[in-house]
């Protein structure tokens, strides 16, 4: 079985169960295009892929990013971590990684795609369509997430792709638009439930300007979320929520509503690595028990590192603010470190440089100069 739907069962089953359910959002090729895969200050293991890049025009170095080849060896890297339960590609992705490679096959992580593009993130160099009031589009097709093809006939059989979507809905507060985006968001619900296709609803916060005072979008958007999926019979219902933190209280008066209906949290571009931290251990302390960071992950200084630390605040082991601490002076952190992991370094040498390695120490660094080669030293003090 899956981590996620283990985790699920234990949520719904136990209200106060730390089961807490982190998503690598791995779609930035259906917003940003070219500079989806990210910055190249970090690669996986395996290390650069082949590029031509004309001296006379540009080198990489001025180009900057990685690209897809590079994108995909880090997908496989996070998967074989382990540190996540849902690795969210676009369609073309998870073709390339699920259908063909199979890299999911013998994993506890689930795959996922993205089943919708509305053009809010339609973030696209030189473009203006993010800051127009957003419209429903589909790029991909349920049966592409789900077989690579069109007209998949499973007889029955093993999904051979993604069998979860993530379905975005954006409501500004505008009638005709939102009854739309209900309609299409309708359509979608019906298409996935008779392919018995699993979604996660993402409710983004109005892109334009909607007449709501920013301390009541909270209420709006809760309000959205329980009218909308009222008149839905539990098939037809989403996996999980993924919206917008806004306090506990928001979160608070929407986790405790109904039991079956599991909130999670968006992390957003802004901030600094403490605020991912901090956000996603206030929004489980009031009620949250999913994360999807896309951004945050793919632009950290060290990606299995982040979502290490990401594991271990969500289980209880270590807090924001403790974090902080790894990056401090040389002996400090080898302290600190021990000591939150139980680790006696004259005892237990073994395992010392099994947490090191695991964090990508070599078997002279500590955790003081890992911070001063990934730049957490200086992220995780802001």
């Amino acid at each position: 079985m899956k981590s996620l739907d283990t985790k699920l069962a234990q949520v719904k089953a136990d209200r106060s169960s730390r089961a807490f359910i982190i998503a690598d959002a791995k779609d930035a090729d259906m917003a940003f295009g070219v500079r989806a895969p990210g910055p190249r200050g970090y690669l996986a293991a395996r290390g650069a892929r082949p590029a031509t890049f004309s001296p006379e025009v540009w080198s990489r170095e001025e180009y900057g990013h990685r690209n897809l080849p590079e994108f995909l060896d880090i997908i496989r890297e996070v998967v074989k971590q382990g540190g996540i339960d849902i690795m969210l590609m676009s369609a073309y992705v998870n073709e390339q990684l699920t259908i063909k490679e199979g890299l999911f096959r013998d994993s506890h992580v689930t795959p996922a795609a993205r089943a919708n593009d509305t053009t809010d993130v339609w973030a696209v160099r030189h473009g203006c369509y993010t800051r127009e009031p957003v419209q429903t589009f589909r790029s991909a097709s349920i049966d592409h997430i789900q077989c690579g093809k069109l007209d998949c006939d499973l007889d029955g059989g093993e999904v051979p792709g993604a069998n979860l979507g993530l379905y975005s809905v954006t409501f500004i507060n505008d009638l005709d638009h939102d009854r739309d985006t209900l309609l299409a968001f309708k359509e979608f619900r019906e298409e996935a439930e008779r392919k018995k296709f699993r979604y996660f609803l993402e409710v983004f916060d109005p892109n334009t300007a909607s007449g709501i005072a920013s301390e009541k979008m909270g209420e709006f958007i809760n309000d959205k979320i329980i009218r909308s999926l009222a008149g839905v019979a539990g098939a037809g219902r989403p996996t999980f929520l993924k919206i917008v933190y806004h306090g506990p209280r928001s979160m608070e008066e929407l986790a405790q509503y109904d039991p079956n209906l599991v909130v999670g949290i968006l992390g957003g571009g802004a901030g600094t690595t403490y605020d991912a931290f901090k956000l996603i251990h206030d929004a489980q302390k009031y009620g949250a028990r999913v994360a999807l960071f896309g951004r945050k992950i793919n632009n950290a200084e060290h990606q299995l590192a982040f979502i290490e630390m990401l594991r271990l605040i969500t289980d209880g082991r270590i807090s924001p603010e403790e974090s902080r601490r790894f990056a401090g002076p040389q002996d400090q952190a080898k302290a600190t470190f021990g000591t939150r992991f139980g680790i006696d370094r004259s005892n237990d040498e073994l395992r010392w440089r099994r947490c090191r390695a695991r964090y990508g120490f070599d078997s002279e660094q500590s955790p003081a100069r890992f911070g001063s080669q990934t730049g957490w030293h200086t992220v995780l003090r802001e």
